[in-house]
């Protein structure tokens, strides 16, 4: 175990959190300025992708974290039975549901109802398909609609702000289901589909277009948002949330409906817009 992922057993997470928090909203030129540039040198950020290709003209590192990209620099896969890669990275991992339990890293797992945080919600995915996707920081920080669906509900889940680097992802036991999170429920053409926000160490801002900020800070307790007869649907491949710095994003489906792109495999990096599932029950997105 690193020295980081211990240490982030001792680590006071929302002190620290505070701290990132005011660095990363900051407008001073000096402190948004080193922010921006030490994060683009150390992580080869391609500024060349992104809306705003000045590194200067960003009023924040947030600004900077959460930026937009030109248009066309990601698209959709053309086949209409594809469901969508929601984000730029790294795949954790992904794979079969087996009877409920979610597979982390070399002997961790959590369980789809400790994730969720209902043991209801959970019943859905059991023996379903699942992919986590870890976003580093020189990715683009937006997460978007694998396949068409109507927002249900939203669940705060408040909790730790461990690392979700690679080697805490291998020694952390439950590491996703103990970080502080947002799931969002969506019911789409095939049924169910869950789009879980994983919070991480100075990551605690997470952002949807439906509500703005969705995560009160210094939570204690789960927040349920229902928002049935809202009648907010999102197309495959709009734009659903946002990280205020960056994290990890994990998609659970239900069994019968896609079957994983065999491409995908842990370590493997993966971008926006490509094959995360391919349908297996005759299903199609709107041509």
């Amino acid at each position: 175990m690193s020295l980081v992922t211990t240490l982030t057993y001792l680590l006071p997470h929302r002190a620290l959190s505070s701290i990132a928090r005011s660095l990363a909203y900051s407008t001073r030129p000096g402190v948004k300025q080193w922010l921006i540039d030490t994060v683009t040198r150390k992580f080869g950020v391609d500024l060349s992708e992104a809306a705003e290709p000045d590194p200067r003209a960003y009023p924040s590192f947030n600004a900077f974290f959460t930026r937009a990209l030109k248009p066309g620099a990601r698209v959709a896969d053309p086949d209409p039975r594809a469901l969508l890669m929601p984000a730029d990275g790294r795949i954790s991992q992904c794979g079969p549901i087996k009877a409920g339990d979610i597979f982390q890293a070399k002997g961790q797992s959590f369980t789809a109802a400790e994730l969720l945080g209902d043991e209801a919600a959970a019943e859905p995915f059991a023996d379903g398909v699942y992919a986590t996707v870890y976003l580093s920081p020189k990715d683009y920080h937006r997460v978007h609609m694998p396949w068409s669906g109507t927002l249900r509900e939203t669940v705060h889940v408040p909790g730790r702000l461990f690392s979700v680097g690679p080697d805490a992802v291998r020694n952390v036991p439950r590491l996703f289901a103990r970080n502080e999170r947002l799931v969002c429920h969506f019911d789409t053409d095939f049924g169910p589909m869950a789009v879980v926000m994983v919070g991480a160490l100075l990551v605690s801002g997470v952002e949807t277009v439906w509500s703005g900020v969705e995560i009160p800070r210094y939570a204690d307790t789960v927040t349920v948002k229902d928002y049935r007869g809202a009648g907010i649907a999102l197309e495959r491949f709009d734009e659903m949330a946002r990280f205020n710095y960056g994290s990890t994003v994990i998609v659970l489906l239900p069994p019968g409906v896609a079957a994983l792109s065999p491409a995908l495999a842990a370590e493997v990096a993966v971008r926006l817009g490509q094959p995360l599932a391919m349908r297996v029950d005759g299903g199609a997105a709107p041509v």
